[in-house]
């Protein structure tokens, strides 16, 4: 059964015990958690997920979509006109970009790519697959009418109109609608693994400063290397598009759709099952 609401603050203070979990874990004595304590936690905080009401799982959905557009509207500033050298710039506009995964981490908000952990907890059966699929599909959809709402806004601000960020963000737009489908896959299968390794790495710390840092070089990483990420391109695409970059609504659809898809087996398949196999699984 999921846990209700009100409960999930104190519950957070003790590991769950269901017969469908491990070994019990011990409370880690250090700042750093054990996998298998960090299996545990996940799966309660999966448990939280499910007992949101539509009205909350839609409100923090869309501070969600806004999070990832403030990541991706300051990774676009950031990579504008540096004379590091691609490498270094890409990196540094990654460190930029984690801003919205440290803004919904610490900040508290619903992220469907994130979210695809969940399955760990289903793998559990701790919820359903109808519970997995309503929070995925409602926060998927929230996710984007707030990365797509905050690029009108900041474009129709003028943050776009000087020069570099509007060539910067056209350049951003048409390399990623230059994408075949097979790359877009690809690269959302990539870009949501290690999107969905932040997450975990972030339940590894009791502190703030710990869950930044595991925030971090995953996701600097997955955008230093060009991985593709569904709700960040629903702001940069739109907001390039709008900018000047070549293109239209079916060449947004089609990058989305093959993208979301490669999120999906990234984050809900590949990393939930090896992580459940190796620090999750029911023993004996």
């Amino acid at each position: 059964m999921p846990i209700s609401e009100h409960r999930i603050a104190d519950l957070m203070r003790f590991e769950p015990r269901t017969q469908q979990s491990p070994t019990p874990v011990q409370a880690s004595p250090s700042e750093v958690c054990a996998p298998a304590e960090i299996a545990d936690r996940l799966c309660l905080w999966s448990s939280g997920k499910v007992a949101l009401s539509f009205e909350r799982l839609a409100a923090l959905g869309i501070l969600g979509g806004l999070y990832i557009g403030f990541g991706g509207a300051l990774a676009t500033m950031v990579v504008s006109e540096s004379s590091l050298g691609a490498g270094p710039t890409r990196w540094l506009g990654g460190i930029a970009f984690s801003l919205g995964l440290v803004l919904v981490c610490l900040g508290g908000a619903e992220l469907s790519t994130g979210n695809c952990l969940m399955a760990m907890a289903r793998l559990r059966r701790l919820i359903t697959a109808r519970q997995l699929w309503r929070n995925w599909t409602l926060s998927y959809l929230a996710n984007g009418l707030g990365a797509l709402g905050l690029a009108w806004i900041v474009f129709n601000s003028g943050v776009y109109d000087a020069e570099p960020l509007r060539s910067t963000a056209i350049r951003i737009a048409e390399a990623k609608l230059a994408l075949s489908p097979a790359q877009a896959f690809l690269k959302g299968v990539l870009a949501n693994a290690l999107v969905c390794l932040a997450v975990w790495l972030s339940f590894a710390s009791h502190n703030a400063v710990g869950k930044v840092l595991g925030i971090v070089f995953p996701i600097s990483a997955f955008v230093a290397l060009g991985f593709e990420h569904s709700i960040a391109n629903l702001y940069l695409i739109p907001a390039g598009l709008m900018a000047g970059a070549a293109g239209g609504l079916p060449d947004l659809a089609r990058n989305i759709a093959w993208v979301t898809g490669g999120n999906l087996i990234g984050g809900a398949v590949v990393v939930p099952v090896l992580l459940w196999l190796g620090h999750a699984r029911r023993q004996g």
